[in-house]
């Protein structure tokens, strides 16, 4: 990646003689023709404080110049959808005058470089864009992807993403309930960091940032502006090299402390009849912030950068309108509240300064020590910014052919290489060093009892709670990313589902590579194509989301990657389903496909196999739904005790989570639980056993009649597979579990031996 233009002696120069070689224009994510897009729309040569602000907007982070075209194909409305893409945060009804906030964000190239303060500050930024619209953030979600284990980086990286992460989350007081790891060679050079922020708001009370008001003072609160970021969004729009080292000065330095005051300092004024527009400072810092809302409003925005609050005096117009320090906001506030405003903030040790003011002229006026530093037109940023229809590559026609072995398979020791792997073994490591509980509200736990497919969070002073959840299978969007697009959406369909709730909306992030190779492009076409498809036929909208494209280092892209973060609703959270397997005399089953045994792309002939190869599973959507609707039904019947939706690793994995979360006794009885298959199901076929066929889930019920008969009156397959019993703690001394899952072969494994597999891989590769 080129480096940032560094040196003010070149600065000065510029400005006085505003000519920019190509290598200055790239320096600020420019190309040529479009510099010179920018001499026809001002009809002269910008200043270099006028150049570094159209090089942070027209960015493909914050312009979304490759990928609107196909963002705009996704269903965004439904009739609890009260805001969708275009705010800081997507917003949905959920009664009783409450609505829910969220919202999903990269920082991976931050994360790469910097992989403390990068995810860090990729949390702080999530929860700006969900307290800006005036919720109480209540949770955060991440989803990670890193490189393959034996790669040089890959511990390290590990190391810093998740101690970011739990850093600035535990410090600001918001539990981090939910999230996902997997591991592979094509982010070696490029780990992923989304992160993920739920909030809660009154429905009658939600804030924009459309700036409103000729006149009205434009007011900076919260933290001091650095250096910190500047060119942060150019950064994130840029492929990596060998050389990204250069970019450190680009990563944010995040305070979870001062996000903490900005918090209540925020809803505190929210309350007072004050707000007119409010936009948090993100990607290209005081320059989006500024123009987003006077975009929006159909006017101009005077600032004063010389009012700017600094940590550091020396800073220039353009560093301080390209910064990306954390914990600041932009407000445009009623006159006669600013005193109020400014006391408010003052309580809370942050600053609130008038720094500019609203003009009727559309344009945004800079000025620095009572001189001009800049006038131009916000139409020329916002609206006139690049939109390209970039070269499409014709995808190759994926087989739907399933991947069949033919010869006999050794079910037991698949599983246990299967649960020690790197994709399905235990994130206890993970998640560990995550505040689950802060705010007493969640009601799920990794690994515990209570623990669910979608974390579960509880709406204060009422019977409702939120399920949530982060999903994405890059290993089929390797192979077809219609498939993996459509694919995410509707395992996040599932995990609410299996959770107990009714889904309701989505968030995504798109994470691929360099769109301007047309292959990529053709990845990001079919992959939203298929996102679309999935969110239309489940009536599950997309309210917002983020792209992160130039995901390539040194010519090299990651898989694609579309996350998919999904939010559904519990009317009443006695109704939340857990996974664990908790209780003796419960029947096990199968409800869903009728199960091809679909090992292509699975991780049983990644992992067991070496390979890579075949198709994905197909998608069907009605089965997707008709299923899941089962699901909720026997759910409100209280006919289920626990659910599990059947993905990556197959049916036999989905049982051994299932019985290895939690306690692993009969609760009521305090004994060991064993897992008894029945006899007659195939023995050694690894397709029936670790095949990834979609629409499915497995069922733990005391009453397998009704169950079975509600399956065939709704037309869902449906297959009994075995039951639990409890025994005594025999032959092994005093509380040691000795509980065993028996396989139709006869072969058993106690829990205590699976555990051990299952939790052992991440805490021994991160000690090395």
């Amino acid at each position: 990646m080129s480096k940032p233009v560094a040196t003010q002696a070149a600065i000065v120069a510029t400005d006085e003689a505003p000519t920019y070689s190509p290598q200055v224009l790239r320096g600020l994510g420019l190309k040529v023709d479009e510099y010179e897009r920018i001499l026809e729309l001002l009809g002269r040569a910008p200043n270099f404080t006028e150049l570094a602000v159209f090089g942070a907007l027209w960015s493909e982070h914050c312009s979304y110049k490759s990928s609107k075209k196909y963002l705009k194909t996704l269903p965004t409305s439904a009739p609890w959808v009260i805001q969708g893409p275009g705010e800081n945060a997507g917003v949905i009804d959920i009664g009783d005058g409450l609505a829910a906030v969220f919202k999903i964000e990269s920082h991976n190239h931050p994360s790469f470089i910097e992989p403390y303060q990068g995810s860090a500050t990729g949390v702080g930024g999530i929860l700006r864009d969900v307290f800006t619209m005036g919720a109480r953030p209540i949770a955060l979600l991440n989803a990670l992807r890193f490189g393959d284990p034996s790669h040089a980086k890959t511990r390290s990286l590990v190391a810093g993403v998740v101690a970011g992460i739990g850093g600035y989350g535990n410090c600001v007081g918001v539990p981090t309930v939910g999230g996902e790891c997997q591991f592979h060679a094509c982010y070696n050079g490029n780990n992923l960091v989304n992160a993920m922020a739920v909030g809660i708001a009154q429905a009658d009370k939600i804030f924009y940032a459309k700036a409103a008001g000729i006149g009205n003072p434009v007011v900076y609160v919260g933290a001091k502006t650095g250096r910190d970021g500047v060119h942060g969004a150019t950064m994130a729009s840029a492929a990596f090299s060998a050389s990204e080292q250069a970019s450190r000065p680009t990563v944010q330095v995040g305070d979870p402390f001062k996000e903490k005051l900005l918090i209540e300092a925020c809803l505190e004024l929210m309350n007072e009849d004050a707000i007119i527009a409010i936009q948090d400072m993100g990607a290209a810092g005081l320059t989006s912030s500024a123009c987003e809302m006077a975009s929006k409003g159909g006017i101009g925005i005077r600032l004063d950068l010389s009012a700017v609050p600094l940590r550091e005096a020396d800073l220039q117009p353009y560093e301080i309108m390209l910064s990306e320090s954390q914990e600041r906001m932009l407000m445009v506030l009623k006159p006669e509240a600013t005193a109020k405003a400014q006391a408010i903030f003052a309580k809370w040790d942050l600053d609130a300064v008038v720094v500019g003011s609203l003009i009727a002229e559309p344009v945004l006026e800079m000025q620095w020590h009572g001189e001009s530093a800049g006038v131009i037109p916000i139409a020329a940023l916002v609206d006139e910014a690049p939109q390209y229809d970039r070269p499409v590559a014709a995808l190759a026609s994926p087989s739907q052919q399933p991947v069949t072995l033919t010869k006999p398979v050794a079910i037991l020791p698949a599983l246990q290489q299967l649960l020690a792997s790197p994709n399905l073994a235990s994130k206890r490591w993970i998640w560990q060093q995550y505040d689950r509980h802060v705010g007493v509200n969640s009601l799920s736990d990794s690994g515990a009892a209570t623990a669910s497919d979608a974390a579960v969070v509880r709406v204060t002073g009422t019977r409702k709670a939120l399920a949530m959840a982060t999903d994405c299978n890059p290993f089929y969007g390797a192979a077809d990313p219609y498939i993996g697009g459509a694919q995410a959406v509707v395992e996040s369909w599932r995990n609410l589902v299996a959770s107990g709730a009714k889904p309701l909306a989505l968030t995504n992030n798109l994470n691929f590579g360099n769109p301007e190779k047309p292959e990529i492009m053709a990845q990001i076409k079919a992959a939203v194509t298929g996102i679309g498809d999935a969110a239309r036929a489940l009536d599950y909208p997309v309210v917002s989301g983020n792209v992160s494209l130039y995901n390539d280092t040194d010519g090299v892209g990651i898989y694609p990657t579309p996350v998919i973060g999904g939010v559904g609703l519990l009317a009443d959270y006695s109704q939340r389903l857990s996974m664990a397997l908790t209780q003796s005399g419960l029947s096990l089953v199968q409800l869903g496909s009728s199960c091809d045994g679909w090992l292509g792309r699975s991780q049983y002939l990644l992992t067991v196999e070496g390979q890579e190869a075949g198709a994905p599973p197909p998608v069907d959507f009605a089965a997707e739904r008709q299923v899941g609707e089962l699901v909720l039904a026997l759910n409100q019947q209280q006919r289920l005790a626990a659910c599990h939706d059947i993905s990556d690793g197959g049916l036999l994995v989905a049982l051994a989570e299932m019985w290895l979360t939690g306690a692993g006794t009969d609760a009521a009885n305090a004994l060991p639980l064993n897992v008894q298959l029945t006899p007659d199901l195939p023995a050694s076929d690894a397709g029936f056993w670790f095949g990834e066929d979609q629409a499915r889930y497995l069922v733990a019920t005391l009453h397998p009649d009704q169950v079975l008969a509600a399956a065939a009156e709704a037309g869902v397959p449906a297959l009994l597979l075995g039951q639990t019993t409890a025994v005594a703690a025999a032959g092994g001394t005093a509380g040691e579990t000795v509980g065993k899952l028996t396989l139709p072969d006869g072969q058993s494994i106690t829990r205590a031996a699976l555990q051990t597999i299952h939790e052992s891989w991440l805490p021994a590769y991160m000690q090395g």
